[in-house]
């Protein structure tokens, strides 16, 4: 695939409510799948982990980045990062995750979008 070949589609996904990670386990080799919030930008999937790096599948995704994203029924092959906190990168993420999630939500997601840790996915 040629670079931003998958972004359009993708990014025609962004309004989606949820995104399915599939990461490879470190420890067993087996495939896991985790629902969970994201943001799109510029062909980019952003997600927060609450637990940081305390989390299997941040931890799974450190081991093996390369992963399997499921979004409204197609599939994509992509490679996780987790981005440096405090980048400006960083910061877009926490603000699209919240901007996107806040308004429909009965809580207050600003101390989880402070202090999560930033995963990007990007197409492979």
């Amino acid at each position: 695939m040629e670079p931003g070949e998958a972004a359009q589609p993708l990014e025609a996904l962004a309004g989606e409510s949820y995104l399915y990670l599939s990461t490879t386990g470190r420890v067993t080799g087996r495939v896991h799948e985790v629902e969970i919030w994201f943001a799109m930008e510029d062909g980019t999937a952003y997600l927060l982990s609450g637990g940081g790096d305390a989390s299997d599948w941040v931890r799974n995704l450190r081991a093996h980045p390369a992963c399997l994203v499921r979004l409204a029924g197609r599939r994509f092959d992509a490679t996780a990062r987790v981005v440096e906190e405090g980048t400006p990168e960083d910061r877009r993420a926490r603000e699209l995750l919240y901007a996107k999630y806040q308004p429909g939500y009965s809580g207050d997601l600003a101390s989880w979008r402070d202090s999560a840790l930033v995963v990007a996915l990007r197409p492979a």
